[in-house]
């Protein structure tokens, strides 16, 4: 889907809305009841329910750079299901609005762009929670600001926030984590995605059992991301008896990255595993590594999912990610029509309202965590910390089939989806053995 489509047809879901209610925006009252997030980072609020918004919704993605394809989609998505529910929760009526927490400077996720939203949220008395956000360190920002919002805690569900030490304390995490997140002493944050020691452990138990790979060299991104699963992926690969060559830096700025892959080509590794974000020049990444270290044939080359969405992927050319493998913490969308229920129905009615080919790796995980913030706030009404208690120990059948969000915030299933490139086509789904995420934390 082309960036150019999702705005068509997000464009055309506003219309449709604002046909029945009309929507405010820039920071004051819409004369509908809510108060609206600033216009600097938030469009306009959209509200297609009868009468007038009782509360508001939100969403914090990065809406520009290369991500923008796959963010879009997932705006859809939550258009999507609030649609379905005829913009209610319960008895409540539900305004959203889509937020943007990169800037065009950065064309990515900006720590400053979330730090600002992040105030914006907690001083927004009718924002009865966030789905959000699409980069773990975003979130490292904005939970925090979130858990203390003077009218207290704004519920947060994150369809895509990997890192580990956002909710749980493993020894690779550092001492304060996650309690630095969570000033409040409460938890006010859920995710309905797998977390980086899973992911970490199928890219090495694909290289190992599925590639031969007996070493391999991690180059990361140098970011909250990045950094955390680089540490996953090294505990992952030494408890498998891979041995890792190296664990290095890129820098996101840098005109070449021959000089790295020199250094790869030097230690022999049969692999590189890139672990990081492809917005911070992994296209050009992917084009070096194949300059000096030849096909993906050869040396082996996996990522895992910071290399999505795969449009941003495929600017390397197919010659590039030929035989390229990456990891997306979760089920793809093939595998949910596969496996029917409420997963196929909502792929096969997502393409047909939306008209999209490729139904983006994170689109169903932004539709459930709609659904899990919505059937919070149904049961909760208008209570912040009720809704919070809704969402962790919740019990869900949806998009995604059946599954548990835990007290800390995390989900019961652990299943990852490899990718196949250059068609990224389904290759395997792997659910890793527990003692191997456990290693991969450090334990």
């Amino acid at each position: 889907m082309t960036a150019k489509k999702s705005v068509l047809v997000a464009l055309g879901l506003l219309v449709a809305s604002l046909a029945l209610v009309a929507a405010g925006c820039g920071g004051g009252d819409d004369g509908g009841g809510v108060a609206a997030l600033p216009a600097a980072s938030c469009a306009d609020v959209e509200y297609g329910g009868e009468g007038d918004p009782d509360v508001l919704i939100a969403s914090d993605l990065p809406l520009q750079g290369g991500d923008r394809v796959q963010t879009l989609q997932m705006q859809d998505a939550i258009r999507f299901v609030l649609e379905q529910r005829g913009w209610k929760a319960g008895d409540l009526n539900v305004a959203y609005q889509g937020c943007d927490d990169s800037t065009a400077q950065t064309a990515a996720w900006d720590s400053g762009k979330c730090n600002e939203n992040g105030q914006n949220y907690a001083a927004n008395e009718d924002l009865a929670g966030l789905i959000g956000t699409f980069n773990s360190g975003c979130a490292e920002i904005i939970i925090p600001l979130l858990n203390q919002a003077e009218g207290g805690a704004i519920p947060m569900v994150s369809p895509a926030n990997t890192k580990v030490c956002l909710t749980t304390s493993v020894p690779s995490c550092s001492g304060t984590e996650p309690d630095k997140y969570y000033p409040s002493g409460e938890r006010n944050y859920g995710r309905v995605v797998a977390l980086n020691d899973a992911q970490a452990a199928t890219i090495a138990t694909f290289a190992k059992e599925d590639l031969g790979i007996k070493s391999v060299y991690i180059i990361n991104d140098k970011q909250a991301y990045g950094l955390g699963l680089a540490t996953n992926l090294e505990s992952s690969f030494k408890f498998l008896e891979v041995e890792v060559l190296g664990n290095d830096g890129w820098d996101p700025k840098a005109s070449s990255y021959e000089a790295i892959f020199n250094k790869v080509k030097a230690s022999g590794a049969e692999a590189v595993v890139l672990s990081g974000l492809v917005t911070l020049n992994g296209v050009k990444l992917l084009k070096d590594k194949v300059a000096v270290l030849g096909p993906n044939s050869g040396v082996k080359l996996l990522a895992p999912d910071g290399f999505t969405p795969f449009t941003e992927v495929d600017k390397a050319g197919s010659a590039v990610t030929e035989d390229m493998y990456v990891t997306v913490a979760g089920s793809s969308a093939d595998a949910l029509v596969a496996e029917g229920g409420a997963g196929r129905e909502f792929i096969n009615a997502f393409k047909a309202e939306t008209g999209v080919g490729r139904v983006e790796p994170y689109t169903a995980y932004a539709a459930q965590a709609a659904q899990v913030l919505l059937d919070a706030i149904a049961a909760a009404g208008n209570d912040r910390a009720a809704t919070i208690d809704n969402i962790l120990g919740a019990e869900i059948d949806g998009i995604l089939g059946q599954f548990t969000i835990n007290e800390e915030g995390d989900v019961s299933s652990g299943a990852i989806t490899v990718y196949g490139g250059p068609e990224w086509k389904d290759v395997k789904v792997i659910t890793p053995a527990v003692e191997l995420v456990t290693a991969a934390g450090g334990g």
